[in-house]
């Protein structure tokens, strides 16, 4: 990857919807090679997608939430059966396996306390193998960047 196919990057992070035309201009190619270099970066995994970021209050998911989770047991079935299991829990957003104290951050995003409540008990506290979960509620948001412009 070279500074244009970064400017790529950054300008699709800021608008998704940008033309091959209009792109181009910002990263001042002309549109055959500018969208040459997209379906590069597409067709070798640095693009993984495309998404509308959304307001999640205006969409009905008014709480977010973060849990720690801690196995019982680091062995292969127990991890692959809580890995299986988070990536069929529509509220869990994201997971990242961590060191330190605890296994796992989860993001977890409900419409509400109630929500939450059966999110718990009928989701996360049925996957076998879990020692712990600790929870803390977000209840605002101080920075979401989704360029990076460190490059």
């Amino acid at each position: 990857m070279d500074k244009i196919d970064y400017a790529i990057i950054r300008a699709l992070q800021q608008d998704g919807r940008l033309t091959n035309q209009e792109l181009a201009e910002r990263v001042n190619l002309s549109p055959s090679p500018c969208l040459r270099r997209l379906r590069n970066l597409e067709k070798s995994g640095v693009i993984t997608g495309y998404a509308a970021q959304i307001d999640p209050h205006k969409y009905g998911l008014a709480v977010t939430l973060f849990a720690r989770i801690t196995l019982d047991q680091h062995n292969r079935e127990v991890v692959t059966r809580f890995e299986r299991a988070v990536q069929d829990m529509d509220e869990v957003m994201e997971c990242h396996l961590l060191t330190g104290s605890a296994d796992y951050l989860l993001r977890i995003m409900v419409a509400d306390l109630d929500d939450y409540n059966r999110f718990m008990r009928e989701e996360l506290h049925e996957v076998k193998g879990i020692a712990a979960i600790d929870t803390a509620f977000a209840f605002g948001e101080v920075k979401k960047q989704m360029v990076y412009k460190g490059i």
